[in-house]
């Protein structure tokens, strides 16, 4: 299951907070809600409460990195899971 919170933080910023198991099944759920942005305002993902992702949920997350999508905090799991450097990307 993903619980998915969307919020407005620091005026117009917003922050998608994503809980509990990425997986093929959400994962256009979840890049709908990105795609829609502009560069300018897209929001930031806080993902310190999901648990599981699998590949199609890590391509994801790369995918929105490269777009330019700002990480508020991950986990240690998701960390080792993309292979990155928490103190740079989370």
């Amino acid at each position: 299951m993903l619980r998915i919170t969307q919020s407005e933080r620091r005026g117009t910023d917003s922050i998608v907070v994503l809980e509990g198991k990425l997986l093929e099944p959400w994962v256009d759920e979840v890049g709908r809600l990105f795609m829609a942005s502009h560069a300018q305002s897209l929001p930031r993902i806080d993902l310190s409460a999901l648990t599981f992702i699998d590949a199609a949920g890590a391509e994801l997350l790369q995918q929105l990195l490269r777009r330019g999508v700002q990480v508020e905090s991950c986990s240690p799991y998701v960390a080792e899971m993309l292979h990155w450097d928490r103190k740079q990307t989370c």
